[in-house]
């Protein structure tokens, strides 16, 4: 009976670790590749960029792709390490609270890297094309609202 509810137990925490991982990759790692298409397009294709904004975009796009990569491996090794602290404390306790707001942390921090990574493209842009950039983001950024 006791190997029974130990089996329990796992599975519970495995399906809650599974959820969680799903949520963060729904909410965090699609919907950015998606909005950095949608942005990719207008800046490359529809705002007719001339050389010296190419090579400027481009400098900070491999820049914002290196510090991505890394908030994006810092957020894998806190939901790492939320599934040792759930596995380990079977709740709520202090080191699931603390894997979580670490969690937070790098969510937050890669949303403010990614709208600083925005707002340099734009700094590069014309009037004309900063506005149409402009409706790119929010269109982006309501999608999933509408």
């Amino acid at each position: 009976m006791r190997t029974a509810k130990l089996a329990a137990l796992v599975a519970v925490i495995a399906f809650i670790a599974a959820v969680a991982g799903v949520w963060v990759g729904r909410t965090l790692i699609a919907t950015d590749h998606r909005q950095g298409s949608e942005l990719h397009d207008v800046l490359h294709h529809q705002l007719n960029l001339d050389d010296r904004q190419k090579a400027q975009i481009e400098a900070l796009e491999q820049r914002f792709a290196l510090r991505r990569r890394a908030l994006e491996l810092e957020l894998r090794s806190d939901n790492a390490r939320l599934a040792d602290a759930i596995e380990a404390e079977h709740g709520i306790g202090p080191r699931v609270t603390a894997a979580v707001d670490a969690s937070h942390g790098a969510m937050g921090e890669l949303q403010k890297e990614t709208l600083a990574h925005i707002f340099a493209m734009r700094g590069i842009l014309r009037p004309d094309q900063a506005a149409a950039f402009d409706r790119a983001v929010v269109k982006s950024l309501t999608a999933d609202a509408q």
